[in-house]
């Protein structure tokens, strides 16, 4: 990623905001004005900006050839429309999740000044991106596509979410409930449509292409958000938390975690046992004992084993699909996610 596309990626930003806190449709003061200033700096580009930048890169490779100016600013502002999202489901689902920090500072809810007043904020940038859509796209024959992909990819995310909650509910603590296939299906809906496949949708559409005619490159992004995930479920508990910003929750919370479903899959009666006394308990010791069975278990191998053959099987199916340019975009993107550490 070339620092001259990031810096780029940022100037966007600040015209976006601009845009925003100046918009003809509600009649700011300085109050309301430095409020959504202050929350828009706090929880919208903090974070590694993957998804948004990739629909540049996304879009760059698709078209093969130097963009224009408006090209890419189009791309960026798009890009802009996936960190605005991401944003408004983080500041809820932190609430959600009683979490304390994001992307290594308190999570915007923590605020003494904020509280519960995110929730709203978390509405109000929900509804920053038919703002955004509408200034910058209006005129554009795909302008119908995008509002329509946006939508539909908020209502996949948000129904994972609630597939999530529902069965991490802390009252009925079942962890026979986890199974690969659960967990599958919160991934692909909470996080692979959003994250993967959403800049690459956005990008196509850009690029003047149908969505109906790329369902595959769909499947494969979404197989690669699965991937994606597994990884993040391993970092949670396995990751140093100065390297990936946060200190992981997933055992004290409960979370249909890829490790506790595979620890499910391989431990004997007396491990089972000790995994439904221990998971989802806030206390250290239970914590401790968990990671110690994770070892005992060998999870790490087991993941790194798992990272190998997912990553020959995407690689497969990227090879299978007819446009070079398409499958440029579909390794670029698997190239960063590969063997990560953050």
């Amino acid at each position: 990623m070339s620092i001259d596309l990031k810096s780029k990626f940022l100037q966007v930003y600040d015209s976006l905001k601009s845009d925003l806190i100046h918009d003809p449709a509600f009649e700011f003061d300085d109050d309301s004005r430095n409020w959504v200033e202050r929350m828009l700096d706090y929880n919208v580009p903090g974070g590694k900006l993957n998804r948004g930048l990739s629909v540049v890169d996304s879009y760059k490779l698709l078209k093969g050839e130097e963009l224009t100016e408006d090209e890419v600013f189009l791309a960026c502002a798009l890009g802009w429309c996936i960190e605005w999202l991401q944003a408004y489901f983080l500041v809820l689902d932190d609430i959600m999740d009683e979490s304390h920090t994001r992307r290594g500072q308190p999570c915007w809810f923590r605020l003494p000044k904020v509280g519960m007043i995110a929730v709203n904020d978390g509405v109000v940038l929900r509804n920053h991106i038919p703002r955004i859509l509408r200034k910058h796209f209006r005129g554009k024959s795909y302008y119908a596509d995008l509002l329509d992909l946006f939508n539909e990819v908020e209502f996949q995310t948000a129904s994972g979410q609630m597939i999530d909650l529902i069965t991490t509910l802390v009252g009925q603590k079942e962890l026979s409930k986890y199974s690969l296939s659960t967990h599958r299906r919160i991934v692909q809906f909470k996080t692979a449509y959003y994250s993967f496949y959403l800049p690459v949708a956005c990008a196509l559409l850009m690029f003047g292409e149908n969505l109906d005619d790329h369902v595959q490159v769909k499947d494969v992004l979404v197989e690669m958000g699965t991937y994606f995930q597994v990884q993040d479920d391993y970092l949670d508990c396995f990751g140093a938390p100065e390297v990936i910003g946060k200190i992981g929750t997933d055992i004290e919370d409960f979370k249909c975690s890829w490790l506790v479903v595979k620890a499910l899959e391989l431990a004997n009666e007396q491990q089972k046992k000790l995994l439904n006394e221990n998971y989802g308990r806030k206390d250290p010791a239970s914590v401790a004992k968990v990671k110690e069975l994770y070892n005992t278990l060998n999870l790490q191998g087991v993941f790194e084993d798992y990272e190998n053959k997912s990553h020959e099987k995407i690689i497969k199916s990227i090879e299978t699909h007819p446009s070079k340019a398409v499958q440029e975009v579909l390794k670029s993107f698997l190239g960063k996610i590969y063997k990560r550490q953050k």
